[in-house]
């Protein structure tokens, strides 16, 4: 059992995106089953297409933006929830004026990270 705050937490630079920083607030030694991480982009910034081969689960915090799941294209605000699953291409672009922000869920297994051309 833990309890922290986010303040606590480093945030770093995600090198394969674009104005793009992450805080892992519950790693894969804290929880069995799912970690969880805290992403922050920047206006304008986002990461490139990519697949992971495990699933995501996300929550939007805060801002807008713009997420390719395989062929489709989804705007995003705070309150949307978004499942990608594993292998499933995906990117993201932040297209509002704020920080765009959301929490990450993912399963503590094995990930390999691809990025796409």
């Amino acid at each position: 059992m833990s309890v922290k705050h986010t303040q606590t937490i480093e945030a770093k630079t995600v090198q394969a995106g674009s104005g793009t920083r992450m805080q892992v607030l519950i790693s894969a030694e804290e929880g069995p089953n799912f970690a969880m991480r805290r992403f922050i982009m920047q206006p304008g910034g986002g990461m490139p297409n990519h697949t992971n081969l495990v699933e995501h689960e996300q929550y939007v915090l805060r801002g807008h933006a713009r997420i390719g799941i395989g062929d489709d294209v989804f705007d995003v605000h705070p309150g949307n929830v978004v499942f990608i699953p594993g292998q499933m291409p995906h990117w993201y672009t932040n297209i509002g004026d704020e920080p765009f922000e959301f929490l990450c869920l993912v399963p503590n297994k094995p990930d390999e990270i691809q990025i796409l051309e």
